[in-house]
């Protein structure tokens, strides 16, 4: 791989990161959408500690992030 395909993949990438970013901005002004507080989020709170696993969540965008890339991967391979 030479420096300019890299740079090219590396400026992607960046994007892709940024348009992630304003999505989420996006989606968490939506007052109806509250992820990281669905429920199949586990929250444990004690004096002193607390632990916040967010399964559901973690499940949800990982099934849209997955359907999105694919759907990117077959646009792109046309």
């Amino acid at each position: 791989m030479d420096l300019s395909s890299a740079g090219r993949l590396l400026l992607f990438a960046g994007a892709l990161l940024i348009a992630a970013g304003l999505l989420f901005i996006a989606l968490g002004r939506i007052p109806g959408l509250r992820l990281g507080h669905l429920p199949g989020d586990i929250r444990v709170e004690r004096s002193g500690f607390s632990c916040f696993f967010p399964l559901a969540t973690m499940i949800i965008l990982s099934l849209v992030l997955t359907l999105a890339l694919n759907l990117l991967i077959r646009l792109i391979n046309r």
